[in-house]
């Protein structure tokens, strides 16, 4: 009886995964106030009743009683990962002009229910806002899981964000569609190794020269600026660094630095060395590693290693002994590529496995 339930509800999963507009709502609406909603990421809650999130990784989950949940977000949000109680996650959309609200579950067994939701994407272009939730009628929230001890931030350009990784063509161009953060080395390795992460990434983004940007750098778009604030290219609000003080920074970039042959090596390990004494500032107690690759190769993976090397040891010569470097094996091929020549699910899994036992022995989080 249970695996024919389980199946049930299996296949409405598959049906509803993508959005549709069903108001009037029925059933049970949970405000995004209720002080039994999880929230994990750097989310504004300027508006209360519609909090805003556009870095990937951010998440929502509770716990809940009765046979069925429905998600309700503003129309052309974008995109989550759901999982519901120990089942596999999947993909909901909400693209169209009217999506608002998708059915995640239903003919579920009655009782006590899961549900963790994960934004996927870079959502500064659409800028989403979570609504509430749907149950049924006379169902309730429960106090909402524990969240893991362990604490991780993770600062990054396109291959945090998960660009492309969805894609098995290099020559695709990005897509929303492609993008799926959840399956990136930096959310593998967080589940792994048994904890919770905030996520500061955008594709494209330096930490002195964006993408394609003059030689001299571009100073009002880098993370140097963006790391500030709750939201991507929204100076509305600044971050709040007391509500999340992580005991692991992980920091990738570098790729878009030394991008198209048009960088200055002095500019960008200045910019590595100011970043680094701005994340120490916010971020106290924490160890710092700065990551290198799986995108680079060649002149500018061999400058990119020697420019941290020397950033690394210099800072630690000052006297901050808690900031370390790891080198990801460059990718190749072998792994297939995802869009624009960006990593693969399967490259990710292997960046994963690979900082996944370095970060155990740095954390001793065995």
């Amino acid at each position: 009886m249970k695996r024919k339930i389980l199946l049930t509800w299996l296949l409405g999963a598959a049906i509803f995964a993508h959005a549709s507009t069903t108001l009037p709502l029925q059933g049970t609406v949970v405000k995004p106030t209720d002080k039994h909603i999880q929230y994990v990421g750097r989310i504004c809650f300027d508006h209360p009743d519609r909090p805003r999130f556009t870095f990937p990784g951010a998440q929502i989950n509770v716990c809940f009683t009765g046979t069925s949940v429905k998600l309700w977000v503003k129309p052309k949000s974008g995109y989550f990962m759901a999982q519901i109680d120990q089942a596999e996650p999947f993909k909901v959309g909400f693209m169209g002009e009217r999506d608002s609200v998708a059915t995640l579950a239903t003919a579920l067994p009655q009782g006590n229910h899961t549900l963790r939701l994960m934004y996927v994407i870079e959502g500064y272009e659409l800028k989403p806002d979570f609504r509430g939730l749907i149950l049924d009628c006379g169902a309730r929230l429960l106090p909402p899981p524990a969240l893991p001890e362990r604490t991780i931030e993770f600062i990054g350009n396109s291959i945090t964000c998960g660009y492309g990784n969805e894609s098995i063509e290099m020559t695709d161009p990005f897509e929303y569609e492609t993008e799926n953060h959840y399956y990136t080395y930096a959310q593998l390795t967080t589940r792994q190794l048994k904890a919770r992460a905030h996520v500061v990434a955008r594709s494209g983004i330096g930490v002195y020269r964006s993408y394609g940007g003059p030689k001299t750098g571009t100073p009002d778009n880098v993370m140097t600026k963006e790391y500030e604030y709750t939201n991507l290219y929204d100076r509305s609000e600044q971050w709040d660094f007391s509500r999340y003080q992580p005991q692991l920074v992980c920091i990738n970039l570098g790729t878009n630095d030394l991008s198209t042959n048009n960088y200055d090596v002095k500019l960008l390990k200045t910019a590595y060395q100011k970043f680094l004494k701005q994340v120490r500032s916010h971020n106290p107690k924490a160890k710092i590693v700065y990551l290198c690759g799986s995108m680079l190769n060649g002149k500018e993976l061999e400058i990119a290693k020697q420019t941290l090397n020397e950033v690394v040891a210099e800072a630690n010569k000052q006297g901050d002994k808690e900031v370390y470097r790891f080198d990801f094996t460059p990718q190749t091929g072998s792994l297939k590529y995802g869009a624009s020549w960006h990593p693969s699910k399967w490259q990710h899994q292997k960046m994963a496995a690979e900082l996944t036992a370095y970060l155990r022995e740095l954390m001793q989080w065995f």
